[in-house]
């Protein structure tokens, strides 16, 4: 038999023992939820909502739902943005398997105009500190160049419809009317949807109205403040959210974070999309084109003119565009080519450097941040406009001048010398431009002798009319 203190020796080894397995098995269990738990995208939204931007966070959140991720983040920070790219990303929000959490940060970011649409859309709604959101109202510029949109409330509206009925007719436009009550219940709709405050809402889309991150979470217009995306996964940890395909539980503690960037698709069509880049893009084409219909066979510029010309089409089929300052541009163009061969005195240069000009200037609908053309810009494009048609018609002249070098106007005037004499009202031989031509000389005088110079009069022909060269001179005296 064992000794007592041997076998209270014993049983304290296997405890310690037991108690180490018991610690792995746990870390073990541990380490393997975590590599099994799905991970969390982040999707950087920012800049000017377009239709680079709507195609980046549509693909990004298809690729989140393939690889089945439990949360698709959606960093904003945008001053607002086109309204068919908004609601192409609001279609993808709502759609999305994956519960989407539109998150306003880093600090000093906003989600203004189309963001806040976003912020609305989504299942969860965050902001970091020193963030703010709102100023939805939707923005377009009429003839006049106002942007002036209804802010007055339905009962406010009521009360003055008498008062209205015989003063002088509102300012704000029809059409503005329609798009501001079609915001309003757009953004009604989305905050009925998600439980959020559309009171609030609607007041952002009628008053422009803002909120900093702690007066939008007091006020139930976001569900939380956090101040980094670690930060906000650890909040979000054991929430339940409610998607197309059903609920969620969210584990998103500890769990694994990819943030996916913009490819080169999503880059070129930017760039592209740009309203400067997209002008450019179509004067360079013109011109291009204009080039190689001129002196065929050049090839190069009618290669990049063509080019420049198709993409720029196709930023324009992207863009909101104005067909009328479009066709200005066209016009321009058009008048500053005819320049080259109309003698105007400048009238068609000039018209059509301030067609050019009004229509870069009328070119897109909008003045959404990042969506219109710098001023500076058109007033660049014109000058060089004006400089590359001031050059071009310069060397035209130019041509247009110079002596006629080959067909049958070139021989009028050449010297030539007699081959052998030649009797009056006869024909004979002569050597012009290094070739044998006959000639003949209804007016000479006396015989033209071998040698003798003579310009030439006019061609029927293989036969030249010639004069003694000093008889010429003297006429010409």
């Amino acid at each position: 038999m064992l000794h007592p203190d041997a076998v209270r020796e014993l049983s304290g080894t296997a405890g310690f023992l037991l108690r180490k397995a018991a610690v792995f098995l746990a870390t073990l269990m541990l380490c393997s939820a975590a590599a099994a738990s799905p991970a969390v995208v982040v999707i950087p939204l920012n800049g000017a909502v377009g239709p680079a931007s709507a195609d980046f966070v549509v693909r990004a959140l298809s690729r989140a739902a393939e690889e089945h991720a439990q949360l698709a983040v959606l960093e904003i920070d945008t001053p607002g943005g086109l309204d068919p790219s908004m609601r192409s990303i609001i279609k993808a929000i709502l759609s999305s398997p994956v519960p989407v959490a539109a998150f306003i940060a880093p600090g000093g970011a906003r989600a203004a105009s189309a963001g806040t649409y976003i912020v609305y859309a989504s299942h969860i709604a965050a902001m970091a500190p020193g963030t703010n959101l709102g100023a939805a109202t939707p923005i377009r510029i009429s003839a006049g160049g106002s942007t002036e949109p209804s802010s007055a409330e339905p009962g406010q509206a009521k009360k003055d419809a008498g008062a209205s009925a015989s003063s002088a007719p509102s300012t704000a436009s029809t059409e503005t009317t329609k798009q501001v009550q079609d915001a309003a219940a757009y953004i009604r709709g989305l905050a009925q949807l998600r439980g959020r405050n559309a009171q609030w809402g609607e007041r952002a889309v009628r008053e422009a109205v803002s909120l900093s991150a702690s007066e939008a979470l007091a006020q139930n217009v976001i569900d939380l403040n956090a101040s980094d995306v670690p930060e906000l996964l650890t909040k979000l940890n054991g929430r339940h959210v409610r998607t197309i395909t059903g609920d969620h539980v969210l584990a998103t503690s500890g769990a694994a974070v990819e943030t996916i960037l913009p490819d080169w698709r999503s880059r070129f069509l930017a760039t592209i999309t740009d309203p400067s880049v997209a002008l450019i893009l179509i004067t360079i084409g013109m011109y291009g084109l204009f080039f190689e219909f001129a002196n065929p066979g050049l090839a190069l510029p009618g290669v990049a003119g063509a080019i420049s010309l198709m993409l720029g089409l196709f930023a324009l089929q992207l863009l909101p565009v104005d067909f009328a300052g479009l066709g200005l541009i066209l016009l321009g163009i058009a008048f500053l080519v005819a320049e080259m061969f109309l003698p105007t005195f400048g009238t068609l240069g000039f018209g059509g450097i301030v067609a050019f000009a009004i229509g870069a200037l009328m070119l897109f609908r909008t003045d959404v941040p990042g969506y219109g053309i710098p001023v500076s810009l058109v007033i660049g494009l014109t000058l060089a406009t004006a400089l590359f048609v001031f050059v071009v018609s310069s060397i035209a002249l130019r041509a247009r001048r110079r002596p006629v070098v080959s067909g049958a106007e070139a021989m009028l005037g050449s010297i030539g010398e007699m081959l052998e004499d030649m009797p009056p009202s006869d024909s004979g031989w002569a050597r012009v431009h290094g070739e044998r031509w006959r000639v003949c000389c209804h007016e000479a005088p006396a015989l033209l002798a071998r040698g003798e110079r003579v310009r030439v009069l006019g061609r029927h022909g293989l036969m030249l009319t010639v004069a003694r060269l000093d008889e010429v001179k003297q006429g010409e005296k």
